[in-house]
């Protein structure tokens, strides 16, 4: 079933997006090459918890996992796409395409929002596919609007990505959120206009392009949780909180 936030809901979403806003900007900023991935996450948890919220990732589980996940982050570098915990063993190298993945709880409601970038200097290849995918993020999230289709919104994102010669991974998609973590609907990256539901006012949706420089296939690894590129090719992967509304959408995951 899809909910539709109330003016308080809204406002206790827009306080855990503004939360993990400052957070993903701090960890971006003191992920440099030769700090650990284990360091990011004591830093991700303490900013978290600092604020009076929760790391929403830390034993989060879903009905596809008989195990909790262990991290505050989603932490997945070059051709892992999403998915790979923070785990403390790995440390930046200059070059590394990085995405971190992360949620906040506060006050029972969810926030959820993913932001990709370099260590150092980007190779011409990962600078055009951060560009590429935040601004296919950009773009979707514009359609966004009180009685449009679901599918113009994921055909919108889908058709940037691949006129720019990149691949929508198909097998993930965004989804709603709110009083829960994952809710109704499905989110997709692809999709025809005109097709799938209507949005309504006060529906909240996590939308994430994830995204390929090569093939879409992914595979997970042994450790049950990180996903990757099956071709290892370099991915990427945005993602914002909003709430639609009746002209437009606001980004509850934005400063």
């Amino acid at each position: 079933m899809i909910t539709i936030k109330n003016k308080t809901e809204i406002e206790k979403m827009r306080k855990a997006g503004k939360i993990l806003a400052e957070a993903l900007i701090k960890l971006q900023k003191a992920a440099k090459p030769g700090f650990s991935t284990g360091r990011l996450e004591i830093l991700a948890r303490d900013l978290i918890r600092e604020r009076n919220a929760w790391p929403a990732f830390l034993g989060y589980a879903d009905k596809h996992h008989k195990k909790v996940f262990p991290t505050a982050l989603c932490l997945s570098i070059n051709h892992e796409l999403v998915h790979a915990p923070a785990f403390p063993s790995r440390v930046f190298q200059e070059g590394d395409l990085v995405s971190i993945d992360c949620g906040v709880e506060y006050q029972k409601f969810f926030s959820d929002a993913a932001v990709s970038f370099t260590i150092g200097k980007p190779s011409l290849l990962a600078k055009k596919l951060i560009k590429v995918t935040k601004k296919a993020l950009d773009l979707g999230i514009k359609k966004i609007k009180n009685g449009v289709f679901l599918g113009d919104v994921s055909s919108t994102i889908q058709k940037y990505i691949e006129k720019n010669g990149f691949s929508v991974v198909r097998d993930l998609v965004g989804h709603g959120i709110g009083r829960a973590l994952h809710e109704e609907p499905s989110v997709p990256n692809f999709g025809k206009e005109g097709e799938g539901i209507k949005l309504k006012t006060g529906m909240t949706l996590a939308i994430e392009p994830m995204v390929s420089a090569g093939g879409a296939e992914i595979e997970t690894l042994d450790d049950g949780w990180t996903i990757i590129i099956k071709d290892k090719s370099l991915s990427v992967h945005f993602e914002h909180t909003v709430v639609v509304g009746p002209r437009g959408a606001q980004i509850l995951t934005k400063i």
